[in-house]
């Protein structure tokens, strides 16, 4: 009795198929050398933000305290030359930051923000415009003196003046930082 011939499976198959093929001899190239990415330091940019919201949450706190006057600032044990010599454009504003059409809250973020990269970068002398708060409800500049009791409360802020009016008068803010 013949037995049944069994149909052959793939492998079998392609091995018949395969037989007598040469494997393609390597490319004789070499890859170019590129210089790797610099790593980026994830976590400590989240600590950081969150260490930013967090101040802007806190300068919430005490806003029922208004601020007579708050043209100017100095901070305890500094001359008061400082002001004098702010006001005349004795430094010269490195950075600058407009915080036109941003809420509140936006603003204040942004301000620690720019002033972490600012102290981050060795800037001496920046530049706050907040604007005059003319198309705010009640014609009140909120972000004037949201900014500037912001200015205040932060360690490297040595001294901040209104500038000239050519140079932005009460809409904006001339700030000294820690050198």
């Amino acid at each position: 009795m013949k037995r049944p011939r069994q149909a052959p499976d793939d492998a079998e198959l392609f091995r018949a198929e395969m037989r007598g093929v040469q494997p393609v001899r390597p490319a004789n190239r070499i890859e170019p050398y590129r210089e790797p990415l610099p790593a980026i330091p994830a976590k400590r940019i989240e600590d950081e933000r969150a260490v930013l919201e967090e101040l802007s949450r806190l300068a919430l706190d005490g806003d029922d305290v208004e601020i007579e006057e708050d043209r100017q600032f100095l901070r305890d044990a500094l001359p008061r030359d400082i002001l004098r010599k702010l006001r005349r454009s004795h430094w010269v504003i490195q950075q600058e930051l407009d915080l036109h059409g941003m809420t509140s809250d936006e603003a204040a973020l942004a301000t620690d923000t720019f002033l972490a990269e600012c102290v981050r970068l060795g800037v001496r002398c920046v530049r706050i415009i907040h604007g005059k708060g003319l198309r705010s409800k009640g014609k009140e500049p909120v972000l004037k003196h949201r900014i500037r009791k912001l200015l205040q409360r932060r360690d490297p802020v040595l001294a901040y003046v209104e500038p000239k009016a050519v140079d932005g008068g009460g809409g904006a803010v001339v700030v000294l930082l820690k050198g």
